[in-house]
């Protein structure tokens, strides 16, 4: 396996005062709110903060890499990444996700299919790569670009972008805890519908991958094939045809089944799902990249589901690109990143049908991810979103940025560059705590 480093705290970072009042004594329940429901849940506040990033040729070692971030207050290198568990080479690092027993952590390649396996319990704060799975396209029957992992009971469920002639038809792709493959699930078409009921048309594409297990429902959204996500943006861009190819539905499948039953019209490219967590919500949010609406999809009554536009994210005609939502634990705000004007936006959600902006803060000159702690006081950010389409110049900045919110703006806590850090462009957080891992 590639060798392992631990960080040197560079003085260069861009620390920030830590502003945030200190947190009370008593535990507080802390996780990402948009990890799965079936995994392991940190009681307590998070430890490290996992950053899975994207190699930069020229910068450090280049390689795609997991970074660890300390988030301990008391400690002497709060706010500072102290290790690196580098991949070996560059493979478009995306998304990821942890084993329901939260002992691994899965990190896709968008470019070339790999899966890298690290080991996080044994020192969660020097996660340790331990398994590569190079094979997926070969097992899954033509599954292509991995764009995460979610946790099932004893399997993980990776939704895929494109295949192996590199168009948006894709799949989902379930392996065992252990790295063994499944079984694989293509999503429906107009000339496969799989039992599915059309609304519009079924594009096959695919992209967020969630479950609602009271309800025994899977939603899926959709983006768009290799063939255009690994191009320049600018040439995508001018490019009349590709941009025909990106996705326009979601698709509800029956999840014991795991079959379709249903495929919903959303325009616009419908990206991340966040399942409401109340015990009676049967409902959904997404956002649309290209139409900057944020969707509702909710069971009208048992069995019957309908998509439909509740809000408009910014001005929609400014394009400013919808990527990442966060939904609070008490399904009352809601979280949007636009990545073109790098501005994150605080929704109040209480009534699902009519969101309400009530905040918004420009983060960066782009912006990406966005997770926050169970508790909602903290709230952490990233700005890449593809190697291609990242912008260029002063505008090209890659930093990890945390916030305390305390419910009507947000605080500065500290600040990463990951750029002075010669990391590389940092993608996609994931929560670690000791604690965990006890005996």
């Amino acid at each position: 396996m590639p060798g392992e480093r631990t960080i040197p705290c560079r003085r260069s970072a861009l620390m920030l005062c830590a502003a945030a009042p200190l947190l009370a004594a008593q535990p507080a329940r802390s996780d990402e709110t948009c990890q799965s429901p079936y995994m392991a849940k940190i009681t307590g506040i998070e430890d490290f903060v996992y950053v899975w990033t994207l190699g930069v040729e020229g910068l450090g070692d280049g390689s795609d890499k997991l970074v660890t971030v300390d988030a301990r207050e008391s400690s002497p290198t709060f706010g500072k990444p102290i290790h690196a568990a580098p991949v070996g080479g560059r493979h478009e690092a995306h998304h990821g996700g942890f084993t329901d027993d939260r002992r691994q952590f899965w990190a896709a390649g968008l470019s070339d299919s790999k899966i890298f396996i690290f080991d996080v319990a044994t020192e969660p704060a020097k996660p340790r790569l331990v398994k590569v799975i190079d094979d997926f396209v070969e097992a899954s029957g033509g599954a292509a670009g991995p764009h995460g992992a979610y946790a099932l009971p004893g399997r993980m469920l990776i939704p895929s972008l494109s295949n192996r002639h590199g168009t948006g038809r894709a799949a989902l792709v379930e392996y065992s805890n252990e790295g063994d493959y499944v079984a694989t699930h293509w999503l429906p078409t107009d000339a496969e519908p799989n039992g599915a009921r059309i609304e519009g048309r079924a594009d096959g594409y695919g992209y967020d991958a969630r479950v609602l297990p009271r309800r025994n429902v899977m939603l899926t959204s959709s983006f768009t094939g290799l063939e255009n996500y690994m191009r320049p943006l600018g040439d995508l861009m001018k490019d009349g045809e590709a941009m025909k190819r990106f996705g326009q539905t979601m698709v509800l499948w029956d999840f014991h089944a795991r079959q379709p039953r249903a495929v919903l019209n959303v325009p616009g490219v419908p990206l991340e799902i966040r399942w409401a967590w109340g015990p009676k919500n049967t409902y959904a949010f997404t956002s649309t990249a290209l139409t900057s609406k944020l969707w509702l999809v909710r069971e009208d009554a048992p069995g019957a589901w309908s998509a439909k536009p509740v809000a408009e994210i910014g001005d929609p005609s400014t394009l400013p690109v919808p990527v990442d939502i966060s939904l609070s634990a008490d399904d009352r705000t809601l979280f949007v990143d636009t990545f073109m004007d790098g501005t994150t936006r605080v929704f109040d959600v209480s009534d699902p049908e009519k969101p309400r902006q009530i905040y918004e803060k420009k983060i960066g000159a782009q912006l990406n991810m966005v997770s926050q702690s169970w508790d909602g006081k903290r709230i952490y950010y990233t700005s890449s979103l593809l190697a291609n389409w990242d912008k260029t110049g002063t505008e090209n900045e890659q930093f990890l940025k945390a916030y305390a919110w305390n419910g009507k703006e947000l605080t500065a806590r500290f600040a990463i560059d990951f750029t002075a850090e010669r990391l590389g462009r940092p993608h996609m957080m994931a929560f670690g705590a000791t604690a965990l891992y006890a005996k």
